[in-house]
């Protein structure tokens, strides 16, 4: 599956309820993801099968990429879309050779732009920066500067994806930047109106 990725890029929160997870998940799809990550850290291997296959079948309803975060045997038993790896997993070229070129590759690159350069050269297909903002869901340093958009935008040829905490009013001045998405959890799957939260972030980005 092809795509433009640029828009919402959303990641599941660890949620058992795989019914709630697919709900949810839907109504977001129905706003507009370009986009979505499976990551769910404490689920069972039966679970997160599960669950990412479920996924899967839906994102294709929408034509919407689906990837996996870090597990590259169950995105290869799946035939999914993609994988996302941080920097603690399997290096970029690594994933890359198992999955082949038309899967897509991401990598986590926190507020190093070398490793930003490292992942382009092995091959990946978009980079990650963050966290940028304090996030309800993961705990991490917050010390990623805006500048490494901006950066990254006049020197490496991927689209970027910002990180962490990210509301609709904060990511403004990182899309500003040039940020080609915003990654996002709970203000999505937690938010009153998931479609209408969808939508939002998407008309952030007039060209999708």
């Amino acid at each position: 599956m092809t795509s433009t990725l640029a828009g919402l890029y959303l990641v599941t929160p660890d949620w058992n309820d795989t019914e709630q997870l697919l709900a949810t998940s839907e109504l977001a799809l129905q706003g507009g993801v370009a986009l979505l990550q499976y990551r769910h850290k404490s689920a069972s291997a039966e679970l997160r099968h599960t669950q990412a296959s479920a996924l899967l079948a839906l994102c294709h309803r929408y034509q919407c990429p689906f990837i996996i975060n870090d597990h590259v045997d169950l995105c290869l038993a799946l035939d999914a879309d993609g994988i996302h790896v941080g920097g603690l997993d399997a290096s970029v070229a690594d994933v890359r050779a198992r999955l082949g070129a038309d899967k897509i590759v991401g990598a986590s690159c926190y507020g190093d732009i070398a490793l930003a350069h490292s992942a382009h050269q092995q091959g990946a297909s978009y980079i990650a920066f963050g966290g940028f903002y304090p996030s309800r869901i993961k705990k991490y340093p917050v010390t990623t500067s805006f500048d490494i958009v901006s950066q990254a935008r006049r020197e490496i040829a991927l689209p970027s994806v910002v990180i962490g905490g990210m509301t609709l009013d904060n990511c403004l001045p990182l899309v500003a930047a040039g940020a080609d998405m915003v990654a996002a959890i709970s203000s999505v799957y937690f938010a009153p109106d998931p479609r209408a939260a969808a939508e939002a972030f998407t008309k952030l980005f007039p060209e999708v």
